[in-house]
């Protein structure tokens, strides 16, 4: 059965459906999470993001330990680390997803209720991710970041596990991934206004348990398939233009496991909006909001190309295998999308650094 192509990618798409039927339902949104937390002091859909990324950690390295997923073959864990694309590529993705609204993962589940400035997005997401991996961007990539990558192979990885399972001399990966997630859950169910959302909290532990499975799934077909498979579990900026590439020429080579998440969770947002009466047409109001996408677009592929990940790939995926380049994207994702919406909503995108001088300042003036 696994001789077949197509069963990796139905994998995907059965699993990306269940992500995307979850996320729609709940309105699971990275950039909706962070602006709520921020303008709103609504920290419940950022409770649910959390809830994803430390169920999938601690479940993923449960696998790993018992040796059904093979998290050593991970992509995110291959030297060397991408110290300066991690920086830049994040703060690129953070400040086009503040342009856009979302991140490729939500355009995605936009999609499916029928909004076409998604649409927009996804293509010119897919096409930058293309150019940054193999066209005229990658130039920029290899002549100025690739030079500031780091080898971290001599000291046991890029997994923060295998860093200190190799300075230790013991085995402490799955320890140090528990050590992490539990007062994470904590923090997460701490919250009794989070624990009553019923549909958030759910989405989170389907999202973190989906991801976990995607580590699993293409673990057995890499050891069994008679074929080549990539160890990997989720994530939207390569997968996306690698779609775009099947829908519109023939490769020679049958969907694999990102494809079929991509596609999947399509279905499942669709599945979710037609069931609640969810589905209509939106498209963007003038060219200057078109404008504005686009530019969003650009900067998530290139920059999500050049950090290996978005707050999907990243944030969970990459998280739930402990590699180093996790924690770097995401505060870099967060600086740039807090950069861009300080210059949509207040004209000023450093407004977040006099935010934050002013309470300091108040108190010293009260001292005084």
């Amino acid at each position: 059965m696994m001789d077949s192509g197509w069963v990796l990618a139905l994998s995907g798409c059965l699993v990306g459906s269940i992500i995307g039927f979850a996320a729609r339902k709940s309105h699971f949104c990275t950039m909706a999470a962070l602006e709520r937390h921020w303008y709103a002091g609504d920290d419940r859909p950022l409770r649910a993001w959390a809830l994803a990324a430390f169920t999938a950690l601690i479940v993923t390295q449960l696998l790993g330990a018992a040796g059904i997923a093979s998290l050593d073959q991970s992509f995110y864990l291959t030297e060397p680390l991408p110290l300066a694309g991690s920086i830049i590529g994040g703060l690129m993705f953070g400040l086009g997803m503040a342009l856009v609204g979302t991140c490729g993962f939500g355009a995605l589940v936009r999609l499916g209720g029928g909004n076409l400035r998604a649409l927009v997005v996804l293509t010119g997401l897919g096409l930058a991710a293309l150019a940054a991996q193999r066209g005229v961007t990658a130039h920029i990539r290899a002549a100025l970041l690739d030079p500031l990558s780091i080898d971290l192979s001599s000291y046991g990885g890029q997994s923060a596990g295998a860093l200190l399972s190799r300075a230790t001399g013991f085995e402490l990966g799955l320890p140090l991934a528990l050590a992490i997630g539990v007062p994470g859950l904590w923090w997460v169910f701490r919250s009794a206004s989070f624990r009553a959302d019923r549909n958030r909290l759910i989405a989170g532990v389907v999202i973190g348990l989906s991801i976990a499975a995607g580590w699993a799934i293409t673990s057995l077909f890499a050891a069994r398939a008679l074929y080549p498979v990539q160890v990997e579990a989720g994530s939207f900026v390569m997968p996306v233009g690698e779609t775009i590439l099947q829908i519109i020429t023939v490769t020679g080579e049958l969907p694999d496991y990102g494809i079929g998440i991509v596609v999947g969770v399509l279905l499942g947002a669709a599945i979710s909006a037609f069931r609640s009466d969810d589905m209509r047409w939106e498209a963007c109001d003038d060219a200057r909001e078109l404008s504005r996408h686009l530019l969003g677009a650009f900067l998530m592929g290139t920059g999500g190309v050049f950090a290996l990940g978005c707050t999907i790939g990243q944030g969970v995926s990459a998280f739930s295998v402990m590699a180093i380049s996790a924690p770097i994207v995401m505060l870099s994702i967060a600086a740039g999308a807090r950069m861009g919406l300080g210059m949509l909503v207040e004209g000023n995108p450093f407004s977040f650094i006099a935010d934050w001088r002013a309470p300091k300042l108040q108190s010293d003036a009260t001292k005084r």
